[in-house]
């Protein structure tokens, strides 16, 4: 009987080690067993950034963060007094060479003309009246009547007034003619540069008033009403939802020969338990620092991380920028 009993105790000690070696053994296979992997990216979309070309106080804004803008909306309007002055200086700067031009290719007044038109006739009388008192004092001083200082005084009267008379016709021609080809070429030359000075002005006049360069949602807007913008500081930011992507960091050992053209099933956490299918569209390395990572402790080789980003095939409603994105591996 007491040997029944050993043998009983023995196959109960023999059963409840094996029990133990085998929870002991289930045990390290579920703690040593590798976790899946879970490669997770973010929601991205393309971004417009909303500047002006000229310096100037924010004057009123017209949309407000979240507002879906269409292309060509009025955004924001800059107060700029350096424009609107650069603008008057302009004008005036054509109306100079507006009449200057119209002064040349007019010519002279009428009474302008007048004048010189005398001015000659009198000059032709007074020629008329020395070459008389020439003539006379000539056939004087060839009769040995008059010495030759005076013959030589006489001459030297009727040259004079000669050229005055000459002098006085080229004025009357010019006068009449009016201003050079030349001067009336510059003129013209004159007034096409300040038309160009005034085009480029008014194109600043229409950066005062900015607006939505795509379809979008405002997604940020930097300064605020009443203050000072540089020249190209950006003012707002428009997110065109209609062009999104995943961006995924993946380690080149997980890459597994994914390639451009490949289709990737994605859940994003925010927009509940639905899944979209996408299509890898980039896969480009990431820059040397901060990337490299050995893929066990004993060594083995390095590897390097990839930027995979992936295409929805269809529009995903609700969607935003930043929001977490899931690979569903198989």
């Amino acid at each position: 009987m007491e040997k029944v009993k050993k043998s009983y105790n023995l196959i109960i000690g023999i059963a409840a080690l094996l029990a133990i070696v085998v929870i002991v053994a289930l045990v390290g296979y579920i703690v040593s067993k590798p976790e899946p992997v879970v490669i997770q990216g973010q929601a991205e979309a393309t971004e417009y950034r909303v500047s002006g070309k000229v310096p100037g106080r924010i004057e009123h804004f017209y949309a407000d963060e979240g507002d879906f803008v269409h292309k060509g909306d009025t955004l924001v309007e800059i107060d700029s007094p350096e424009v609107r002055a650069k603008l008057a200086q302009a004008m005036a700067v054509r109306s100079a060479a507006e009449a200057q031009k119209d002064k040349a290719l007019t010519g002279a007044r009428q009474e302008q003309i007048a004048g010189a038109y005398e001015l000659w006739q009198q000059a032709l009388v007074n020629e008329d009246i020395m070459k008389k008192s020439f003539d006379r004092v000539e056939r004087l001083y060839e009769q040995n009547v008059i010495s030759a200082q005076k013959y030589d005084e006489a001459q030297a009267r009727y040259k004079a007034a000669k050229a005055t008379s000459a002098a006085a016709k080229s004025q009357y021609d010019m006068a009449v003619n009016g201003a050079r080809k030349e001067d009336k070429e510059t003129a013209i030359a004159l007034v096409n540069q300040a038309n160009a000075a005034l085009m480029e002005v008014e194109s600043y006049l229409g950066e005062l008033y900015l607006t939505a360069p795509a379809d979008g949602v405002i997604s940020a807007r930097f300064p605020k009403a009443g203050e000072l913008v540089g020249q190209g500081a950006p003012i707002m930011a428009v997110t065109d939802l209609n062009d999104v992507w995943f961006t995924f960091s993946i380690r080149e050992d997980m890459l597994h020969g994914l390639k451009v053209g490949d289709e990737l099933t994605v859940t994003v956490p925010a927009l509940g338990d639905r899944t979209f299918r996408t299509k890898v569209s980039y896969i480009s390395v990431l820059e040397s620092y901060a990337t490299w990572r050995a893929t066990l402790d004993t060594g083995s080789f390095d590897a390097k991380t990839f930027e995979v980003r992936s295409v929805p095939e269809s529009p995903i409603d609700g969607i935003r920028p930043g929001m977490t994105a899931i690979v569903v591996t198989e």
